[in-house]
């Protein structure tokens, strides 16, 4: 079978299934289906009968929008799906074969892609996750490759040069990114844009490189058997033509983006030989790419026989499973915090609580984007990883927090590895993109965010959240939490490792804060918010706050009690836990007929959803300043003697 005609049945899916949406990317899968052909029938290891193998090799197509190649190629190598049903429903409501490739659509795409960039970053994370448990459990349970085919744009973005940079630092020579080098973008030639020398750019950042013709079979397979034998992370430039087949076409722009149209599309067919309808795959070509398949099926029931035999076997199938369960170190931590109540910084409480639980839990796997002294995510349990030792616990990510992020996702996906990784809160903003494909893909990420509000002090406005936490709170399936002392913070780590199915983020103070809980026996944050002290004289406030505002929240509570107004306190850890009470509790929490006022060292914004309209909320709708935390908290009216007041005369109306 001439290798030519099993890459043609991926450009007929692509340009077929693109034209009968009116919608899709066909230039890239035509220009790429050469390489992707050569990819599946030597080199990919995978059981389409099994897609979540756990020694699969991981291929992360980073250039998603050519996602026809994505689909072509999981129907043709045999996966139970994409059916052909599902190809020619391509970008309809309910297909799985989406405008670009989604992780919780396909059991066989392995991390969502579409933004530019963040594929490669993100299998910049698998390829750590499989040095990592290699180092653990050895060759005979650990042995696959990532693979990435990416484009102009992803090598363009700028977070392909933290990834890279991460990668070659630590070595990574089991990832090879095949670069779709077609010099075609959406606007026209990269030449409109672009001018550096991307291969000098990768080697200079410890990378090998290689070149190949991306339409030559053996000149492509002369480039990734040079790839293998290198000992570092490999970029082959495969230079294709986009749109490769389509006569009137190819090599331009106009493949890019847009249906072919029915008459190029007839004249590729007369170009490429290709007579069969549209989708419809002739048998000799459809037995040639399930054989493929057949081999990595062998290679799986030989590794079945090698984890059966391994005295590792049941550890290795808990790290897989994604079983994560504190132990006594945890439990003692929380007797401990009850015995002595300390008096710190959530950033140290997050600190004190990760100290016990990287102690019970090997798989955690943490890191900080160069600020490991101020995010306090370092314990005495998570050695440094490095490219002479994987099997460390802990990631110098240097000054690369999107990078860091895309990452965490990548490991999180690759399975066996709980990631956390450390910043500041202000700089959520470099990480947003990727903190959104932690949401959307349901992983479970740590984001560890430090230096929460104001209360960081003398660094000033750039570093002082204001829109943060509210903007983090809008985002779908994110579980923002903000700890008011030690316990709470402990609770919130276990309700962050808890959660299976959505990343979490912690905010943290850089100021220490005093107890406020004295008790263990149940998890109160698991509500999201709860009545930390009610009332003594009849209610007619409910003080609403989070983090370091809670304390702050007690002070104006006494005031009021002492001036006859009954107040509770609640403490909001999570608004995101809160929604998801029944209405009884919520109504319980904020009865109707109270006062309810919001207190937090951020945006009012968002707030009257708890306090009303006629609510009060405290916060702040400008930037911070530079200035010693007393002297802001002062300035901008978060203190006792600065809200009580208020509250009294809405009161006395």
């Amino acid at each position: 079978m001439p290798e030519r005609q099993l890459a043609n049945a991926i450009r007929a899916l692509a340009m077929d299934a693109v034209q009968a949406a009116n919608s899709g990317h066909p230039g890239m899968p035509m220009g790429m289906a050469d390489v992707a052909t050569v990819l599946y029938s030597d080199y990919l290891k995978f059981d389409p009968s099994d897609p979540k193998w756990a020694d699969r090799d991981r291929f992360v197509l980073s250039a998603g929008h050519g996602s026809m190649l994505a689909y072509a190629t999981l129907h043709l190598a045999g996966y139970a799906r994409p059916t052909i049903d599902d190809i020619r429903n391509f970008r309809q409501l309910h297909s799985p074969c989406a405008g670009h490739p989604e992780n919780f659509e396909l059991e066989g795409v392995e991390t969502t892609t579409g933004p530019l960039g963040q594929g490669l970053a993100t299998a910049v994370g698998m390829a750590i996750a499989e040095r990592h448990l290699n180092a653990l459990y050895g060759d005979d349970l650990v042995d696959h490759r990532t693979w990435v085919i990416a484009g102009d744009g992803c090598l363009m973005e700028g977070i392909n040069h933290e990834a890279i940079g991460l990668a070659g630092h630590l070595g990574l020579g089991r990832l090879t990114v095949l670069w779709d080098d077609n010099k075609i973008t959406i606007d026209g030639s990269t030449d409109l844009s672009t001018s550096e020398d991307i291969a000098a750019r990768y080697a200079a950042t410890g990378w090998h490189v290689e070149s190949c013709d991306g339409h030559d079979p053996a000149d492509i397979r002369c480039a990734i058997d040079a790839a293998l034998a290198d000992p570092r992370p490999s970029l082959i430039a495969c230079r294709t033509i986009i749109g490769f087949g389509a006569p009137n076409k190819q090599g331009t722009s106009a493949t890019h983006g847009a249906p072919l149209g029915a008459d190029e599309i007839a004249a590729a067919r007369k170009e490429l030989g290709w007579t069969a309808e549209p989708f419809d795959i002739p048998a000799d070509i459809a037995a040639a790419w399930a054989a493929f398949g057949e081999k990595g099926k062998a290679l799986h029931v030989e590794w079945n026989d090698r984890l059966a035999s391994n005295e590792k076997k049941k550890e290795f199938e808990d790290r897989l499973s994604g079983k994560v369960v504190p132990g006594d170190a945890f439990k003692a931590y929380l007797d401990g915090l009850v015995a002595e109540p300390p008096k710190v910084a959530t950033r140290k409480a997050s600190e004190n609580t990760l100290s016990a639980l990287t102690a019970d839990i090997a798989s955690l796997l943490g890191g900080s984007a160069d600020l490991t002294g101020s995010n306090n995510t370092k314990t005495s349990s998570t050695k440094p990883l490095t490219k002479n030792d994987y099997s460390g616990r802990y990631i110098y990510y240097g000054i690369r927090e999107f990078g860091m992020a895309a990452a965490m996702n990548g490991m999180a996906l690759h399975g066996g590895v709980v990631p956390y990784g450390g910043t500041f809160l202000v700089f959520a903003d470099y990480c947003r993109a990727a903190i959104r494909l932690s949401a959307l893909q349901k992983q479970r990420v740590v984001y560890v965010m430090t230096h929460d509000s104001i209360g960081l002090g003398e660094d000033g406005p750039t570093h002082q959240p204001i829109e943060h936490l509210q903007s983090l709170r809008a985002m779908p399936g994110l579980l923002v939490m903000r700890p008011a002392d030690a316990v709470e913070t402990a609770e919130c780590w276990a309700l962050a490792l808890a959660q299976t199915d959505r990343p979490s983020l912690l905010a943290l103070t850089r100021q220490n804060l005093p107890p406020l809980r004295h008790d263990v026996t149940e998890n109160l944050c698991a509500k999201g918010g709860y009545r930390l002290r009610g009332a003594s004289a009849a209610r007619k406030v409910v003080l609403v706050a989070t983090g370091s505002e809670v304390s702050l929240a007690i002070e104006v509570a006494d005031k009021l009690e002492a001036a006859g107004h009954g107040a509770d306190v609640v403490s909001m850890v999570s608004t995101e836990l809160f929604d998801e009470q029944d209405a009884a509790y919520q109504a319980d929490l904020l009865p109707a007929g109270a006062l309810i006022v919001s207190i937090e060292a951020g945006t009012t914004f968002g707030w009257e959803r708890y306090t009303g309209r006629d609510g009060l909320r405290f916060g702040l709708d400008s930037f911070g300043a530079s200035a010693p935390i007393e002297d802001l908290f002062r300035h901008f009216g978060l203190t006792a003697d600065a809200i009580t007041p208020q509250i009294l005369a809405r009161l006395s109306n």
